[in-house]
């Protein structure tokens, strides 16, 4: 069974996306859906990641409120910037991170964070992912920037992942 359908709810969900999209219950887009729901999880299966194994799920939660916060405030520090414009331009620059988090589950979760609080842009991973390439919106200090991000983000998700 896990051979015809890796992954059940992703089948589901391809095929009710389908029928929702097309808003109609016709037997042809229904016949689509289904097959949709099948092909698709099942040829894109060499793509889904590696099994998660989560070591400290406690620290979950402590990252995402850190996030949350740090996307409030991050939003306010961006409008405050772009509002002062004319005044004291930004301090734009592109940063190198050296990472110590090497697991494929915590780097997609590192960019997602990265992507989602205003301000940093994940510009590029090494191919040994020992360095991170960042683009910040306004940068005081690299070396504060990098402590900060480390001890942040990186900490968290390696207690999480490895």
């Amino acid at each position: 069974m896990k051979r015809l359908f890796p992954a059940p709810l992703l089948s589901l969900a391809c095929g009710s996306l389908w029928l929702l999209l097309n808003l109609s219950l016709s037997a042809g887009n229904v016949l689509l859906g289904v097959v949709l729901g099948i092909l698709a999880p099942w040829l894109m299966r060499s793509l889904r990641p590696l099994s998660v194994r989560i070591r400290k799920p406690g620290v979950i939660l402590r990252l995402l409120g850190r996030v949350g916060l740090d996307v409030v405030v991050s939003n306010l520090q961006v409008a405050w910037g772009v509002l002062n414009l004319g005044r004291r331009p930004p301090r734009s620059a592109f940063v190198k991170v050296p990472l110590d988090l090497r697991d494929a589950n915590g780097l997609a979760a590192l960019s997602t964070i990265t992507t989602v609080v205003p301000g940093t842009v994940w510009s590029e991973l090494a191919l040994d992912r020992s360095i991170l390439l960042m683009h910040v919106f306004d940068l005081d200090d690299e070396a504060r920037f990098i402590a900060h991000f480390k001890a942040t983000y990186e900490r968290p998700l390696m207690e999480i992942f490895e």
